[in-house]
């Protein structure tokens, strides 16, 4: 039986089950999705966009219902002392007693998708989006996803303290669904971090969408940490939907699974929209990630930046693969986009492809990409100062990190993303001292 026959079984199984089953237009949604999944199956390397990235080995995976397990002692380890709203997630479910809400001031709606979908459907339904799309892998998202975080913040409000959305793949063998669902009226502002850990080392499958709304003059930061294990499968997806004078800043700092593909769509609905989409990614091994992006430049004046970097070591591959359109109408658009990769050995490989499609006058936009090794005349000039040769490289790998990690403004979330690339890298425990 196929991958795609096999997950077909495992929604008949688990369809009256799912949180909203009883809804009328999520029930009909759910089996449209599932249908486009049945046709379609895993993309694969014959589309386009996913040339470089095959999901051969996940289709060869078998994954089990998620059982009880205990994650408190993780879920201490990673929010540590960080103020914050928190909810936390185990194997895709929302976990009352982990989670930590906080204060909330007046206007600020943060609570699971599953609860949300009990209590106000139609607002969950506002924001959903729909099968269509898309990857099918989102559409199968569509179809089995029950829970993940709601956030509804209303006009004017701003929340002082970033939301933590915390994901945790807990059981052997494990596939999720969360759906993230984020709408910010007229000037409201927030900070909102996804983490993906692993608990454990066996495969699982976190397949993820997050979708956004930005009204007039809202302001929205999203820090993506990705740090699941090394036989863990991760696809996201990130949707947003951006109203005039609307700012949108996205950080992706990709470290962990052994095959991540990241999708990220910025759409300009207004004049003077800005965003910019930040990017890290570390692999070794024969680790594999891929961030593939489209910023659409739909209204005139709008302004985006767009920067990924990065860092292989061993036979890992990383892939990048961003559009920026400009549509017919949209004169003053401001673009730039760029993506540079570091190679640590002869065996590591990286495919950059960035592109502008502009349909409209009076713009400025410039792109381009470079993969390279450490650069030798650095390295001499830190040598003549004292250092050895595998401190001075360490240091000049953490600097060409660094440059992403510094875009991240709060300074409780750059931390966390520094101490969690430094762990990964060469000598990192001696660049922790030079701090």
């Amino acid at each position: 039986m196929s991958t795609a026959q096999t997950w077909v079984a495992e929604f008949a199984v688990r369809e009256q089950g799912l949180t909203g089953a009883n809804v009328p237009w999520l029930a009909a949604m759910r089996k449209n999705a599932m249908q486009r999944f049945a046709e379609e199956g895993w993309p694969t390397t014959k589309q386009e966009s996913w040339r470089h990235t095959s999901l051969a080995t996940l289709e060869q995976q078998s994954f089990a219902p998620a059982t009880e397990v205990s994650a408190a002692d993780l879920v201490k380890q990673v929010r540590g002392a960080e103020a914050g709203h928190w909810l936390v997630f185990v194997d895709g479910r929302y976990v009352a007693e982990l989670s930590d809400l906080g204060s909330l001031p007046a206007g600020a709606d943060v609570r699971s998708l599953s609860q949300a979908l009990v209590s106000s459907p139609d607002q969950v339904q506002d924001a959903f989006g729909t099968e269509s799309q898309g990857s099918s892998a989102a559409a199968l998202n569509v179809a089995l996803a029950s829970d993940g975080a709601f956030i509804h913040l209303a006009r004017g409000v701003v929340l002082e303290n970033p939301v933590h959305l915390l994901f945790i793949a807990a059981s052997e063998q494990a596939a999720s669904f969360p759906r993230n669902l984020i709408t910010a009226e007229s000037n409201a502002q927030a900070t909102i971090v996804e983490h993906y850990v692993g608990q454990g080392s066996s495969t699982t499958l976190t397949n993820t969408v997050t979708r956004a709304n930005l009204a007039a003059d809202a302001r929205i930061t999203h820090v993506k940490l990705q740090q699941e294990n090394e036989e863990a499968f991760h696809l996201g997806a990130l949707n947003v939907e951006q109203g005039k004078g609307s700012v949108f800043n996205s950080h992706s700092m990709s470290f962990g699974a052994r095959l991540a593909r990241h999708d990220i769509v910025a759409t300009f609905g207004g004049q003077r929209c800005e965003t910019l989409l930040n990017g890290l990614y570390y692999v070794d091994g024969r680790r594999h990630v891929d961030h593939h992006t489209l910023i659409g430049h739909a209204q005139p004046h709008g302004v985006s930046r767009e920067y990924y970097r990065g860092i292989l070591a061993d036979k890992a591959r990383g892939v990048f693969g961003g559009r920026i359109l400009v549509s017919p109408g949209a004169d003053g658009t401001d673009a730039v986009q760029r993506s540079d990769s570091l190679l640590l050995s002869r065996l590591a490989k990286s495919d950059a492809r960035p592109e502008l499609e502009i349909y409209a006058d009076d713009v400025k936009c410039a792109h381009g990409a470079t993969v390279g090794q450490i650069d030798e005349n650095s390295m001499f000039y830190l040598q003549s100062r004292g250092l050895d040769e595998v401190h001075a490289r360490n240091i000049l790998t953490y600097a060409f990190a660094a440059q992403a990690v510094e875009r991240i403004e709060l300074e409780p979330i750059r931390q966390r993303v520094v101490h969690a690339i430094r762990s990964l890298l060469p000598g990192g425990a001696s660049l922790g001292v030079l701090a």
